[in-house]
């Protein structure tokens, strides 16, 4: 197959820095299907079946996943019996005011219910400074279990501008598993 594959990326932003952070990696993944939780439809569901990849994307509130996003997950955990998302590439990605922010949490989370879904979880592979010097910023957290972004103080940019590189990076590795994966 050459037809690009289709991954889509259901959210959870309380004031926009989960948007903004899933739209770099949908860039980065030469385009993705957003789908805000809070405002799903039958067809989102529909699409997500026939989804090669999904990104679970929740911004970490109190060392876990959003309330908004785990009504999501436990909507979808509904169809679990019949395994809908089984063999699907899946991935996380978040982002938090703290640099730390106990993200690692919400990706472990991620991780799990994609593991009890049957999906097969993709995680980051940038390594950046100071491993790298040249590449400063680049997975500035460290962060390989998924994607992980902090807050901007600069409430205009959301994210910064380093992170939303790291999300188009995990975007284009996000959408060569998957065709590596579907076509294989």
């Amino acid at each position: 197959m050459t037809d690009a594959p289709l991954i889509v990326i259901p959210y959870f932003t309380g004031k926009g820095h989960t948007r903004v952070l899933a739209e770099a990696v949908a860039d980065g993944a030469g385009g993705a299907t957003l789908i805000d939780v809070e405002q799903i439809t039958e067809a989102d569901w529909q699409t997500l079946r026939h989804a090669h990849a999904i990104l679970f994307a929740s911004p970490t509130y109190m060392g876990s996943t959003a309330a908004g996003f785990d009504r999501f997950l436990e909507d979808a955990a509904d169809r679990w019996p019949d395994l809908p998302w089984r063999d699907k590439i899946a991935g996380g990605l978040t982002v938090a005011t703290y640099p730390s922010g106990d993200k690692l949490s919400t990706l472990i989370r991620l991780a799990v219910y994609a593991a009890q879904m049957g999906m097969i979880w993709v995680g980051q592979a940038e390594i950046g400074a100071p491993v790298h010097p040249d590449k400063p910023g680049l997975n500035a957290p460290g962060s390989y279990l998924g994607l992980m972004a902090t807050s901007s103080r600069d409430k205009t940019q959301m994210v910064d501008a380093h992170d939303l590189e790291t999300a188009r990076h995990f975007g284009a590795r996000i959408a060569a598993a998957t065709l590596r994966w579907r076509d294989g």
